[in-house]
């Protein structure tokens, strides 16, 4: 969600000008992303946007830029030991206090086979739509397990 929602906020910045925060949420809230002002603060400034005389602005070069967010792929190779399937259920078995983030990792790439994450110390439950894109997630994990 915050991913999908920095974006949003990149994507507007590129194509519109936008002057304040109250103006900022409402262009949100036209793309269906409903913000408080302190989330919108927090995201203005993990962003580190710039405001000028023309309004918000981000950092040269930060259209193209990558998070500072880990891949998941090191996440996984760190920390993930295994992963087993029930049906449509993945269970990520991981180091101690390796599961959370797993957890966020995933959560954070925002994969189109996984509909949430439950994460403990040492396990990730995934939740997939059906058993055909959990087969599909497992593959996957377990080649950056390997």
């Amino acid at each position: 969600m915050k991913s999908h929602r920095h974006n949003a906020i990149k994507d507007l910045l590129v194509k519109t000008s936008v002057t304040n925060q109250d103006e900022l949420r409402r262009k949100l809230a036209g793309k269906g992303i409903h913000v408080t002002q302190a989330t919108l603060s927090r995201d203005i400034r993990e962003l580190k946007l710039m405001k000028g005389p023309g309004g918000y602005a981000l950092p040269n070069g930060a259209e193209h830029e990558e998070n500072d967010f880990p891949m998941l792929q090191d996440v996984l190779q760190n920390f993930g030991l295994e992963v087993r399937q029930a049906q449509n259920l993945l269970v990520v078995l991981t180091t101690t206090g390796g599961a959370q983030p797993v957890a966020a990792g995933m959560d954070y790439e925002e994969w189109d086979e996984v509909v949430g994450t439950i994460a403990g110390d040492n396990t990730v439950l995934i939740i997939c739509a059906d058993a055909r894109r959990a087969e599909i997630l497992k593959t996957r994990i377990e080649a950056y397990i390997a």
